[in-house]
């Protein structure tokens, strides 16, 4: 038995395998740089831990391989050479099997798994390789995405707006959970429910319309046979309080998909000094209803947002009594600015929130929302009225106002 032959081969094996490894452990070509994600970097660092793991498997396996061969080796000594044995030969590991002799069963079991090990290593690299090209193509794919959301348009809820007097902050107009059904369009955006009517849509809803001079806001849509019309204020379950000043009903309030009011400014912007068409829609609460229109025009806010009727419809909210040159006028008021036409009594601070009031009695749409009528007349002055559709103390049911701008 020829021992130092045989550990001779394992030595030079063992530094063959380590040549191999290097060698399939090489990077190949470099890719052009690109800056690396924080899962990238997990998942290559995860790859490097369980290769390093393996190789350090792989070389104490093999060291102790070869500390058995150099103990066999030095138990056997002169003996496994025996009398007259020849020097031993050179320390190719292909010696013995050019020879036609049989490695040691050590050797072979020592060979098996370092290519055991060689194929567990390729099976990482590949794995790391299918990560990285699935880490490529999910890059695309949000670079794709960011690239859409950075093409839609603003959206423009309204913003919280403090009052003077408490340092509170006012209601706003509540967010919505998804977008609405236009904001994707990278075209320019209807300037109000009209032209959109006109484009084609005929579905009722939330919409992204931008008047001119304007920047882009919500409205809810009502279409109707006779075109679309922008809701700007609805009740209907008490569920946000209207009872609010100045600056809230300025920038508007409430839920645009249950109770609100749209913003004075909004609606000025809406309207744009031109003629316009407003709809009330009356319920009280035996199921009746009620619809009026009329024609009107919206001012800004330097004329107070002071309403322009024709003479009829202005009789019936009380505004005969002022005139301006393009018919008679209502101002805007709340219980913080008194521009009704009351010299006596701030109507909005005697009933409550705030209202296009003339002498107070005759309308009152925004004021305390009751869910029954109460028995007292002096509380169901301070509720919801149309004085000339179920009487001044009468609190109604629900209500929603629309305003539809006439084509320019």
């Amino acid at each position: 038995m020829r021992c130092a032959p045989t550990a001779g081969a394992a030595l030079v094996l063992c530094a063959a395998t380590a040549g191999l490894l290097s060698a399939q452990a090489r990077p190949a070509d470099p890719e052009p740089q690109r800056p690396a994600s924080w899962d990238e970097v997990n998942v290559l660092a995860h790859g490097l831990l369980q290769l390093g793991r393996g190789l350090r498997e792989h070389v104490e396996h093999t060291r102790g391989q070869l500390d058995e061969l150099e103990r066999r080796l030095a138990q056997c000594g002169a003996a496994c050479r025996g009398p007259g044995a020849t020097p031993a030969p050179s320390r190719d590991p292909g010696s013995a099997v050019a020879r036609g002799e049989e490695p040691p069963e050590t050797l072979r079991g020592l060979q098996t798994q370092l290519r055991a090990q060689n194929t567990r290593i390729e099976q990482l690299f590949q794995k790391v390789a299918k990560q990285q090209r699935h880490l490529e193509k999910q890059h695309l794919r949000i670079q794709n995405l960011q690239s859409q959301v950075d093409h839609l348009p603003p959206m423009h809820l309204g913003n919280g707006v403090l009052d003077p007097a408490g340092r509170k902050r006012l209601p706003k107009m509540a967010r919505l959970v998804g977008p609405a059904p236009n904001a994707t369009r990278l075209h320019r955006l209807p300037r109000d429910c009209q032209e959109l009517f006109e484009e084609g849509e005929r579905q009722s809803g939330l919409f992204q319309i931008q008047p001119q001079g304007s920047p882009p806001f919500l409205v809810t849509c009502q279409m109707a046979s006779d075109g679309g019309w922008t809701v700007i204020q609805r009740r209907l379950n008490g569920s946000v309080d209207f009872n609010q000043p100045w600056e809230a009903y300025k920038a508007g309030f409430g839920d645009p998909q249950g109770e609100f009011w749209l913003g004075l400014e909004k609606m000025h912007r809406l309207a744009g000094d031109r003629d316009s068409r407003l709809a009330v829609q009356l319920r009280d609460w035996e199921g009746n209803t009620e619809s009026l229109r009329f024609p009107a025009r919206l001012g800004g806010e330097d004329t107070d947002y002071s309403l322009q009727l024709a003479a009829p419809v202005a009789t019936e909210l009380g505004a005969a009594a002022s005139s301006t040159p393009s018919g008679l006028s209502l101002p805007f008021s709340t219980w913080d600015q008194d521009h009704d036409l009351r010299g006596d009594l701030n109507c909005a601070k005697s009933l409550s929130g705030g209202w296009w009031f003339g002498t107070c009695g005759h309308s009152n749409l925004n004021g305390q929302y009751f869910h029954s009528v109460p028995r007292q007349r002096r509380q169901r002055k301070k509720g919801i009225f149309w004085r000339t559709w179920r009487g001044r103390y009468y609190p109604l049911r629900a209500t929603t106002v629309l305003l539809q701008p006439e084509a320019a």
